[in-house]
């Protein structure tokens, strides 16, 4: 049997005089039962979703581009060749189940380990039994770190010396994007494991499993489900392969109490806590939807800008947040050619701050609408970005003489502000007069596009131009 280390406290076992569990009993153990209690009535206890862990590749579902028979890490496992990798998705799509497969699969030594629980001097540990291991048996250690990303930059940096050497294989596993949450070092060392969240189809049958499966699952309990009712939860489920056996669980234990041997709609409603969505405020799904958001109304769909805005909302993102993206989605990309809805954007947040949630979703609802449908120009957007530019490459250019302030005496007489025309006193209202610093004179920042409002703007502006010469 394959030797491993209780999660998060391995290599302390041997010093404590705790022994050791291979990584069948780590993962399956059963809790103490209390006496009298039967060794299957305490693993019934487990979660059916601890419960339904697969065991081997056969038992894994989803995730066919990396465990699909052309996948890479179908052959590494196979092979017992996993590298050093980062397990990259969202809850219950996998992770540890995968760590598993490989704790039954490999010949070395796996050791979980958990980032919550443990530190360096628990890494230092595992390293040097690791380093023992191979000098006395040429035997291999894989060292799974569950939430890899809770561990900070200095105890990520304790691994890579020994990820280069090949002391220890690093499997990490996060739910967070690694590239923002895992060091850019460690991350050169391991190659990133994208998995998705399990589809409906998935689900659907990682559940049926469950309701067949007598030893391990729901199979003996005299209560069925249909396929629609239980493509209804795998939708809930929202991908998370453990939310969906959770809710199954529940609706099967709610029916057997109540007498029921069938599974129904209005039974799963009531076992339901309610949808669980994957959003969360601080990491790579509030940019995945916010860039959506932003790109829908971009893009003139105010179907999809609403459902992003929705998602948002409902996953509980600060209003406040989204008021303020569409205040800057209102000038960078509609700007001048319908100057109105920058005021709908600005409504949409003094509505936010006068109403509050959930009333206050009506206004912004109309102001994602009004953007996404409104004529599209980042002229302004632009301009800015060019005239920077020149500020950045000229520097503290010489304002004209004739446009600056002359407060007192001393300064007109000096030359300050002498020559300004009054433009209010020409007719039309202007005169071919120069603003910009000499070095900048015949620059052109700001060129209108032929959308909405601005095309009257770009009309206006070319026959000043034209006037003073500048085409």
């Amino acid at each position: 049997m394959k030797e491993c280390n209780r999660m998060g406290m391995a290599c302390k076992g041997r010093r404590s005089g705790a022994r050791n569990m291979d990584e069948q009993e780590l993962f399956e153990s059963p809790r103490a039962a209390p006496r009298g209690w039967s060794d299957t009535t305490a693993v019934a206890r487990e979660p059916l979703a601890e419960r339904m862990r697969p065991k081997n590749l056969d038992e894994m579902i989803g995730q066919d581009e990396a465990l699909g028979r052309d996948g890479f890490l179908r052959s590494a496992i196979l092979q017992d060749a996993v590298p050093s990798m980062v397990l990259w998705g969202p809850p219950g799509s996998g992770k540890t189940s995968l760590a598993r497969v490989v704790a039954n699969s490999t010949s070395a030594r796996f050791i979980p380990f958990s980032a919550v629980l443990s530190g360096v001097k628990e890494i230092r540990l595992v390293v040097k039994e690791a380093s023992a291991l191979w000098r006395s048996e040429s035997r291999r250690t894989i060292l799974f770190v569950d939430e890899i990303h809770r561990f900070n930059k200095a105890q990520q940096d304790a691994f890579l010396p020994h990820v280069e050497a090949g002391t220890i294989t690093l499997i990490g596993a996060t739910t967070e994007n690694p590239f923002f949450e895992v060091t850019s070092p460690l991350l050169s060392r391991c190659r990133v494991v994208r998995l998705e969240p399990l589809g409906t189809k998935d689900i659907v049958k990682l559940a049926r499993r469950a309701m067949e499966d007598v030893e391990r699952g729901l199979g003996g309990r005299g209560v069925t489900i249909s396929d629609p009712v239980l493509e209804i939860m795998a939708k809930a489920a929202d991908g998370d392969g453990r939310r969906a056996l959770n809710l199954l669980e529940a609706a099967v234990d709610l029916a057997g109490r109540r007498g029921l041997d069938t599974v129904s709609h209005d039974l799963l409603d009531a076992a339901s806590s309610g949808p669980s969505l994957r959003y969360d405020r601080a990491y790579e799904e509030h940019y995945n939807v916010i860039s959506a958001f932003i790109k829908s109304m971009r893009g003139s769909d105010p179907d999809a800008a609403l459902y992003y805005m929705a998602r948002m909302l409902e996953g509980g993102e600060d209003p406040a947040f989204v008021c303020r993206r569409m205040i800057i989605f209102a000038s960078e990309d509609i700007s001048n050619a319908d100057p109105r809805a920058l005021q709908v954007a600005v409504a949409a947040k003094d509505a936010w701050e006068y109403l509050g949630m959930p009333e206050a979703a009506i206004p912004m609802a109309q102001a994602a609408t009004y953007l996404a449908t409104a004529p599209k120009s980042n002229a302004s957007y632009r301009a800015l970005r060019e005239a920077q530019k020149a500020v950045r490459k000229t520097g503290s250019l010489e304002v004209p003489m004739h446009i600056r302030n002359a407060p007192v005496k001393g300064m007109a007489a000096m030359g300050y502000g002498q020559g300004y025309a009054y433009p209010h006193d020409y007719e039309g209202h202007w005169l071919p007069e120069n603003y910009l610093p000499e070095a900048l004179r015949d620059s052109r920042f700001y060129e209108p596009s032929e959308a909405g409002y601005e095309r009257h703007i770009r009309e206006r502006l070319d026959a000043w131009r034209k006037k003073k010469g500048r085409r």
